[in-house]
């Protein structure tokens, strides 16, 4: 995220119309990640609780939305205190901002920036989802998401992004979301899933992906949208280095799911749709802090270098005995981390700060910076979230029965199903192509 700009009165900006079409574009699309993230997780669970792995994501743009309005904004950008948390009354219910208010040191709105903001904010409780797939009540989901980004997001989206934030003083760099959006989200999953235990079957029943196609379409509405998430996170497009960080965009997703694919080939002897998709992910995730510190060249590293380890880390939750359904852990957790950290030795200084990281010349300052960030984040988000799910597991209880679990969560939460296979087989067209049944006079007459 764009760090804040200090200006005299004389030079006080003025607002850019371009600049504030462009972040309604980006908004908009951040926006169109979240039901991306729903067909993505949608097509990697079984056909019995599609609807509800949809349904978790989707719900997150009604409620954090109201939540934001009323008080988030204010959490996460007002005025600091003690470098821990803001509040700003104007800020709450978004009622005492002017139309034309200008976010301060830049050329679009408050409006402009509280709505880019929000879409972030929707999105991060999403991403925790894909870990509790198959078991989680959705009122009890409802309750975790209206808690989690009350008690996790809005305060570290301050640390890391709000002026005063004591991250953000520290000069630890999150371009777009690296430790606020990703490593924070699968911390809070990894906590999550320790309380609740595993799915009915783990490790012993088949859980394939059920429609691989919706998984592909998932990754590249994610794919599309991740450009309004990086790019538009320099808030303007004055000096280029929204630029740089679109270009960065592609460049290391692409390299991370070359990399993912050919650790694949090499480990399990195939090149997988699944593979393909997980490991644009990662990439997309990776290059999410860093982008806007790495030239193309470090770009392609970040992603290679995640691919490989996010490859590898999906296999940890059969060896360790945690059940993380869709590999949040895997891919959000471990990609937000390497991406984190490999801004400390990739970064060059001539992109969005003169701050170098040691391949450049700079030593191993901004890498301590970064491993403070992504340890401390981690390790809020991890606590909180397992605390969260305690009390809410021990009062109205996080799980469904286990006879709805095994039947199908989709039916016992939502009275749907994915797919409507009654007509298969059957029906007017099915009987014509038959050959008609001899009459009984057409039997007399053979007799």
């Amino acid at each position: 995220m764009a760090s804040a700009i200090t200006t005299l009165a004389a030079d006080a900006p003025t607002l850019s119309a371009a600049n504030t079409g462009f972040m309604l574009i980006c908004s908009a699309l951040v926006m169109l990640m979240t039901p991306g993230l729903a067909f993505f997780y949608g097509g990697m669970v079984r056909v019995k609780s599609s609807l509800n792995m949809l349904m978790m994501s989707f719900i997150s743009l009604g409620i954090v939305t109201i939540l934001w309005v009323l008080y988030g904004f204010s959490l996460a950008f007002g005025t600091d205190s003690g470098s821990l948390i803001g509040w700003n009354s104007d800020y709450v219910g978004l009622s005492g901002i002017g139309i034309t208010e200008l976010w301060d040191g830049y050329t679009i709105p408050v409006y402009v920036f509280a709505v880019f903001q929000l879409m972030f904010a929707v999105i991060t409780p999403a991403l925790i989802s894909g870990a509790l797939a198959d078991r989680v009540k959705f009122s009890a989901w409802i309750l975790f998401t209206a808690l989690w980004v009350t008690v996790v997001y809005f305060p570290v989206a301050h640390w890391v992004w709000g002026a005063g934030g004591w991250l953000f003083e520290m000069g630890v760099i999150d371009f777009a979301g690296g430790t606020a959006v990703h490593i924070n989200a699968g911390a809070a999953a990894l906590g999550v899933i320790l309380v609740i235990g595993k799915r009915v079957g783990f490790k012993k029943d088949p859980m394939r992906p059920h429609s691989l196609p919706l998984v592909m379409l998932g990754a590249g509405l994610l794919w599309f949208g991740w450009f309004g998430f990086n790019a538009g996170s320099w808030l303007g497009n004055d000096d280029g280095v929204g630029a740089v960080m679109f270009v960065n965009t592609q460049v290391a997703t692409a390299a991370a799911m070359l990399a993912w694919l050919a650790y694949e080939k090499l480990r399990h002897g195939s090149f997988t749709t699944l593979g393909a998709a997980s490991g644009a992910v990662a990439g997309l995730v990776a290059i999410t802090p860093a982008g806007g510190a790495v030239s193309p060249l470090g770009a392609i590293a970040v992603g290679a270098i995640a691919g490989v380890l996010c490859a590898m880390a999906v296999g940890l939750k059969y060896k360790f005995g945690y059940d993380d359904s869709l590999d949040v852990v895997g891919v959000h957790l471990v990609g937000g981390v390497v991406g984190s950290l490999l801004v400390g030795l990739f970064a060059t200084g001539g992109v969005q700060s003169d701050v170098a990281g040691l391949f450049y010349g700079g030593g191993l300052e901004q890498l301590g910076k970064q491993a403070i960030g992504v340890f401390s984040v981690l390790a809020y988000s991890l606590v909180a979230s397992a605390v969260l799910a305690l009390l809410l597991d021990k009062t109205i209880g996080m799980r469904v029965p286990e006879d709805d679990e095994v039947t199908g969560i989709d039916q016992s939460e939502h009275a749907e199903t994915a797919y409507d296979f009654s007509g298969a087989g059957g029906g007017a067209a099915a009987r014509s192509t038959a050959a008609p049944a001899p009459s009984a006079a057409s039997k007399k007459v053979d007799a």
